[in-house]
């Protein structure tokens, strides 16, 4: 009877237990830290999968690369924080690849053009945009191109500093039931309402399980390829509470707090910006104009001046008021949409 009671108690205890919720896979055992992966025979592991554009890119421009690439240090930390799996060298391929090409479209458009607006009357600017094609073209893509890591990881930053609080929310959360760092972690990364921060959850799982280093070298880590200044403070200050003695729980807690006031106070200001921007669109776009009209309306009958008139009004109600609208409604669709 009393062996019976035992098991009874047993299985209803849930001491130990408040992970098992929590695992991906069936028998996953959290505490057996890195372990060795076993591949399919014949697999290899792969790491960069090249576009077939940033193949013929390599193919083409890669020796010119390898001889006049010089090691880059922005481009790289640019390429690691947007998450962007290529080699500095192949990136350059592909932006003199695109400075090539665009250099052949300026060429094409620079015979073309003085051709066609010749036929309209316009020789003058033919001309113009003759001779600036074949140069502007190739200088605006090799930039666009080397500049595209560095705007992705800015983009990147944006969105880990939209979501850090409720992620912190999270993590606070998980903390408070004592679970350990490395797991919280883990559980981050499988949550694909937190956007980037799973990503950078992801990285830092990947290097605790799949490459065998411990939880405090991969948050440093972490913290140094991150695109987000906050994402960073708070992985900094993860490694410098465990390193000195502290407690995580308390400081989880805090972040979690401190995000959610600066989260507060974002959302105030954005709201203060819009209210603005919406009584300079009412003064702007839908008063102005109309005083516009009446004031050229009344000049044409007083001075006679019907014809010119009419065009100054053909232009300011089918291209002036279209495109103010427009400007505003894009910059307020931009501000609601951070």
């Amino acid at each position: 009877m009393a062996h019976e009671t035992v098991d009874t108690f047993s299985k209803l205890d849930a001491k130990g237990s408040h992970l098992k919720t929590k695992r991906s896979r069936k028998y996953e055992d959290f505490e057996r830290g890195p372990h060795i992966i076993r591949l399919k025979k014949g697999s290899v592991p792969d790491y960069i999968n090249l576009t077939p554009f940033q193949e013929f890119s390599w193919g083409l421009m890669g020796n010119y690369v390898k001889y006049k690439y010089k090691p880059d240090e922005d481009l790289e930390a640019s390429l690691v924080s947007a998450h962007i799996p290529i080699r500095p060298e192949e990136h350059m391929a592909v932006a003199y690849t695109t400075a090539l090409i665009m250099g052949i479209v300026g060429i094409i458009l620079a015979i073309v053009l003085p051709i066609v607006l010749s036929f309209l009357g316009m020789a003058t600017i033919g001309i113009l945009l003759g001779v600036m094609m074949p140069i502007l073209l190739p200088v605006a893509g090799f930039f666009l191109v080397k500049a595209g890591p560095s705007g992705k990881a800015k983009a990147r930053g944006k969105d880990i500093d939209k979501r850090i609080s409720g992620s912190m929310s999270f993590i606070s959360a998980m903390a408070s039931a004592n679970v350990p760092v490395d797991v919280i972690f883990k559980e981050l990364s499988k949550q694909d309402v937190y956007g980037e921060i799973q990503a950078e959850a992801e990285w830092i799982t990947r290097d605790t399980e799949l490459l065998g280093i411990d939880i405090l070298t991969a948050i440093r880590r972490g913290a140094i390829r991150s695109p987000s200044t906050k994402f960073q403070d708070f992985l900094q200050g993860v490694v410098t509470t465990t390193t000195s003695g502290g407690q995580l729980k308390p400081y989880f807690l805090m972040k979690a707090e401190q995000y959610e006031k600066e989260n507060k106070l974002l959302m105030k200001q954005t709201m203060e910006t819009m209210a603005m921007m919406a009584e300079s669109f009412v003064t702007v776009v839908v008063a102005f104009p109309l005083f516009l009209v009446v004031i050229l309306a009344i000049m044409a009958i007083i001075g006679g001046t019907a014809q010119s008139t009419a065009n100054i009004l053909f232009m300011v109600i089918g291209i002036m008021i279209p495109m103010s609208q427009f400007g505003f409604i894009f910059v307020i669709w931009s501000m609601s949409q951070e």
